[in-house]
Formats: C-alpha cells, sequence, structure tokens
C-alpha cells in the first residue's frame, strides 16, 4: 500500500496560472511517449508516478492519443491512479486533451463539438474519473468555428466533466479569440500548452508569450528538452539507441548537425557553472522570470523525474549568462 511522502510539499515552488486560484508545480510530469507502450512495465510506469508525487510533483498531463496505441496512456494512468494515487485525488491536478486523431469516420478528429464530448467521455471512462481538472482543445480546426470548439470546452466545465479549459498548439491570434469566446461564455481560459525551448523560440517570436501575458493566461511548455536534445544525451553524437537513431516523427537524425553537436556543448559548459545538467539548465531557462506557469517533462524511470525536480535549486539567471546562452543558440 502506497503511503505518499509527508514532506512532499516541502521543496517544489507553485505558481499561479494566470489570472486563476490555481496553482501548478513548476515541473509537472507529461505521460506522452512513456505510458502504455507494452515494452514499459507497469510496475516502472507506476513508481515513476508515485516518484514524483513524493517530490510534489501534483499535475499529471495526459492527452487523449497519448501510447502508444491511443488512449493506451490514459488507461494506464487509470490503473495505476486506483492502485496507488486514488486517496489523493483532490491533491492532483489531472489534465487532458482532444484534438489529433482517436477513431475512425468524420467525428474522430479536430474540433467539433461532437468529437471533443465523446472523446472526453472516453478519457474519463479510460482514467475511472468523474471529472478532469483541465480539459485541452489540442490543436485549433481550421474547418470548424472557433465559437462551436470553445462553446464545447464550455460545455465540459457545464457539465462538471472539466474543472478549467485550456488550448495547445494556438496562434497568438487564435489564443486571443478563443480566450473573448470563452470569456464571453463565463469560462475563463486558464491555460495555453505551447511547445517552447532554448532551441525552439516560436512564442516568442510570434507574440504568444505577449499575448498570454497581456491575457493574464498561464502555460505549460513541452518539449522544453526539445525531444531529448537538450538532455546532454547527444553531446557525442547520436547515440545508437537514441531517438535520433530511430528516427522518430519527432526527432531525426538530420537534425543532429555538427554546428549543433557544439552549440549543446557550449551550453552544457554553462550548465556546469550552474552546477546543473544540460536538462536541468534548459528546465530552468523556460521557467526564468516567471512567464511559464509549469514545465512539463517526460520519464522513462523514477531516477529520470528526480533528475528533472532537481531544477528548482537553480531557477535564477544572471544577465551575463542569458547573453551567453543567446549568443550561443543564435549563433551570434
Amino acid at each position: 500500500m502506497y503511503t505518499a511522502h509527508p514532506d512532499r510539499y516541502a521543496e517544489m515552488p507553485y505558481r499561479r496560472t494566470g489570472r486563476s486560484g490555481l496553482k501548478l508545480p513548476a515541473i509537472s510530469l507529461g505521460l506522452w511517449h512513456n505510458f502504455g507502450p507494452a515494452d514499459r512495465t507497469v510496475e516502472t510506469q507506476r513508481a515513476i508516478l508515485r516518484r514524483a508525487f513524493d517530490l510534489g510533483v501534483t499535475h499529471f498531463d495526459l492527452a487523449n492519443n497519448y501510447g502508444p496505441p491511443p488512449g493506451a496512456a490514459e488507461s494506464a494512468f487509470g490503473e495505476a491512479l486506483k492502485a496507488d494515487l486514488a486517496a489523493y485525488r483532490d491533491e492532483l491536478i489531472i489534465s487532458t486533451k482532444a484534438g489529433y486523431l482517436m477513431w475512425p469516420g468524420p467525428y474522430g478528429e479536430w474540433g467539433s463539438r461532437k468529437y471533443l464530448l465523446s472523446s472526453l467521455d472516453q478519457s474519463l471512462t479510460r482514467m475511472g474519473l468523474d471529472y478532469v481538472d483541465i480539459f485541452y482543445s489540442h490543436r485549433p480546426d481550421p474547418e470548424t468555428p472557433l465559437e462551436e470548439t470553445m462553446g464545447a470546452l464550455h460545455t465540459a466545465v457545464q457539465q462538471g466533466k472539466a474543472l478549467y479549459v485550456g488550448i495547445s498548439n494556438y496562434s497568438a491570434e487564435q489564443t486571443r479569440e478563443a480566450a473573448r469566446i470563452l470569456g464571453e461564455l463565463g469560462t475563463p481560459l486558464l491555460i495555453h500548452q505551447p511547445r517552447y525551448s532554448m532551441l525552439d523560440r516560436r512564442p516568442e517570436d510570434g507574440g504568444l508569450l505577449d499575448a498570454l501575458d497581456e491575457l493574464q493566461v498561464g502555460s505549460i511548455v513541452f518539449s522544453p528538452l526539445e525531444q531529448g536534445l537538450l538532455t546532454g544525451r547527444y553531446l557525442d553524437g547520436i547515440p545508437e539507441d537514441s531517438r535520433a537513431a530511430s528516427d522518430s516523427p519527432f526527432l531525426n537524425s538530420d537534425a543532429v548537425t555538427e554546428d549543433l553537436v557544439q552549440q549543446l556543448r557550449e551550453l552544457n559548459d554553462i550548465a556546469k557553472g550552474r552546477g546543473q545538467t544540460l536538462a536541468q539548465l534548459a528546465l530552468a531557462w523556460v521557467l526564468r522570470g516567471g512567464r511559464v506557469t509549469s514545465a512539463l517533462v517526460g520519464a522513462s524511470s523514477p531516477k529520470q523525474i528526480e533528475d528533472s525536480v532537481g531544477t528548482i535549486a537553480n531557477l535564477d539567471f544572471d544577465a551575463e549568462e542569458l547573453a551567453r546562452i543567446e549568443a550561443i543558440v543564435k549563433g551570434a
């Protein structure tokens, strides 16, 4: 029988999400790649969740299509929740999303009211929950009116199946419009989940972070370690067992150039000077200054979540460090 560590809230910083009353841990656990597949044992998955919660990670982020196969992550999480964490449900933030392909036919993806609400019902069944804390539109639908998509999120809250709503992969302009529609409906936009890292500046360059500041909407970033490039695994090239070596759809070997490896080595030198690993530097960088509410990390072992949470020991940068990072990343 699992009993959570009594000091689980002693170290983790919790940040207010936009102008809401909800606080999220600086480090959240995403169940994108490592939950559900047959090559990941049930006990390993449960051990990761237990260790994360013992370290103050209260937020577990899922989506309907996480696995593989789609739905597997939610099912695996539901079993782990029932076995270990059910007694702590009111201490947890559990989120899921809908937007990508889940079942055949015209109603199995994108942003229609039909798809979003049907998918949420399926997600709740897989996880054995009455509600999720946050329900996201996973991507904008170019063919469905935004009023319909946001209306479906509002309905999920009205039905008591979600406490808050969010969006992911929306542009700055789309985010402003989504926030306006939701505000008029009476269900505020809580949070945006964009991809963001030292190597991927689109939320900065496209004005998304500025829009979120203006709207007072929270943010939780995915791929802050750039699909593993910022973990230190590629400091000597491409390891045989790495994601890049497998030509993953998320990272292929062509991306790991000599110039990139040199950048990673220089960033690693900065990390060493801060007493951090490269991964911890990358996580601290996205969390710097408080613009980002939380950083999503994956974990294939309890040790990995421990390393990620170790980031919180040093989240501050001086101007010289930030300038050096900019010079390295932008090739100045």
